[in-house]
């Protein structure tokens, strides 16, 4: 029991600590300042957070030469207050997962306890407006235009996170996932998701976006790349093309089923001349890319087992 209320209270007293404002910071934390004025929870659209947070004064840049592994962003809706503690709890989770390589941190019960005090480990964060180019024709076009929320969060306060975890930085070279993928989609004519392909643009731009989350490169082969390896719709290597330096190559297939519906992929990789197997069953490709990209993260990182 002893023991117990012991760990409690190094949690507490951690939260604490990393939750303090930062010098330079442009968050500011709720206080009762003589003459400021009590504050109401606002509560952000699409989150279940309630925010005590107040607008920011804007104290200048990012200071320099931050790890992008800190860092993250989230499409949320304006700039005011709606969205922003749910952005900012939001892109704590990515920064979690990216700064460690262990993505089993997203769903740690002690990640959603962090995420409510999101605010007070954020170094500065900016908005762009994603419709920039278009122009405002009414008021509710002023508000309601979408924004990437961009965070940057404090190296010092997210490594004593990771360390209480029992994590560490995943620093260093990342590889590049290099995806080798015979799609069966729900259309007759299979084909191999390359950097050519017009049927796999798509693929192509949610393969990007869950490497990017997890801060890996993926690059995707040439027609001529896999012709030199031998790879078609009709002959599909057996085995997992040699990888070159920095690479991590996955080979496997993505098929559609109607009956689930969904897509069932099969994933292996050879990294370090140990092999790996592993699978996704019943989901859309968002989710089977995903799970690639987390397979590759687990394995490179040494946090675990793809499967």
């Amino acid at each position: 029991m002893r023991r117990h209320r012991s760990q409690a209270c190094l949690w507490v007293a951690l939260l604490q600590w990393l939750c303090a404002p930062m010098a330079g910071a442009q968050t500011q934390q709720p206080g009762t300042a003589s003459g400021a004025p009590a504050l109401e929870p606002l509560h952000s659209d699409g989150s279940y957070l309630k925010s005590f947070l107040i607008a920011p004064k804007p104290d200048g840049p990012c200071p320099p030469n931050i790890d992008p592994i800190y860092q993250a962003n989230v499409i949320v809706t304006g700039t005011d207050m709606r969205q922003r503690p749910w952005g900012f709890a939001e892109t704590l989770r990515t920064v979690l997962v990216k700064s460690s390589g262990d993505p089993r941190l997203k769903a740690e019960p002690r990640t959603e306890q962090l995420a409510q005090h999101a605010d007070g480990l954020v170094v500065c964060f900016s908005y762009v407006d994603m419709m920039a180019d278009i122009p405002i024709h009414d008021e509710q076009g002023t508000y309601d235009r979408p924004h990437r929320l961009t965070v940057t969060f404090d190296p010092a306060k997210i490594d004593a996170i990771l360390a209480e975890f029992g994590d560490k930085p995943w620093r260093g070279e990342r590889p590049v996932v290099v995806p080798v993928l015979l799609v069966h989609g729900p259309g007759p004519t299979p084909y191999v998701l390359s950097a050519d392909n017009p049927a796999g643009a798509d693929q192509r731009a949610s393969f990007q976006t869950w490497a990017d989350e997890a801060g890996m490169e993926v690059r995707f082969p040439s027609a001529v790349e896999l012709a030199e390896w031998d790879v078609a719709t009709d002959r599909f290597p057996g085995n997992t093309p040699q990888s070159r330096a920095g690479e991590a190559i996955v080979t496997g297939m993505l098929d559609w089923r109607e009956t689930l519906p969904g897509w069932v992929g099969q994933w292996r990789m050879r990294w370090h001349g140990a092999d790996h197997t592993w699978g996704i069953s019943g989901v859309n490709y968002d989710a089977a890319f995903r799970d690639i990209v987390r397979g590759v993260v687990l394995v490179a990182s040494g946090n675990g087992s793809p499967g």
